[in-house]
């Protein structure tokens, strides 16, 4: 496997489990990962959230751990990237209001690079504007929102992942293996 340069957008209060998993794994196989947010620089952090599955009627959520970024946002130039990640938790709901990541989401779309979104990352992708046609995972509370935005939800097992073309999604952080399995597969094509 080549090494990759991957983007990773995150903002505060991004799951926790969704940003670092990833983040380290993907270095862990030889990948390089620029972790960014808007309005933030390379040493700056990002507050995180712990959202756990407890029998409740959603998720719980929790301080998380602070998560420190590699990159500044405002340096970044998509056309420099193999593929995009893009976790969940609240970070999307407010990060889908800036004009530059969609931008930088759009770009991977249009260059069919992969692109991997977890939970309510899927946020980003309607806002984008990406998802007409294509399957797409996401936290179940967002299904009207894929669906909304011409997308195809799967409700699928949330230790499960689904690939269509360049896009890879999972339900929560229990998909990991899957999620991951997949977006390797596609960095791998």
């Amino acid at each position: 496997m080549s090494a990759k340069r991957i983007l990773m957008i995150t903002g505060d209060f991004t799951e926790d489990y969704e940003t670092m998993v990833p983040f380290q794994a993907l270095m862990a196989v030889g990948h390089q990962v620029d972790a960014v947010c808007p309005d933030k620089k390379a040493g700056d952090s990002v507050a995180t959230a712990i959202h756990d599955f407890e029998g409740d009627q959603t998720y719980t959520e929790k301080p998380g751990h602070r998560f420190a970024l590699t990159a500044t946002f405002a340096d970044i130039d998509p056309a420099n990237y193999d593929a995009l990640v893009i976790p969940g938790g609240r970070a999307p709901e407010y990060l889908r209001l800036n004009a530059a990541v969609l931008a930088m989401v759009n770009h991977f779309f249009e260059h069919d690079k992969p692109v991997a979104a977890v939970c309510h990352g899927a946020q980003l992708l309607v806002a984008a504007g990406v998802l007409k046609g294509k399957q797409c995972s996401a936290y179940p509370a967002c299904q009207p929102e894929v669906e909304l935005a011409g997308g195809h939800f799967a409700d699928i097992e949330v230790t499960d992942a689904v690939t269509d073309g360049n896009l890879v999604t999972a339900p929560a952080w229990p998909a990991h293996p899957a999620w991951l399995a997949q977006f390797m597969t596609l960095l791998n094509r």
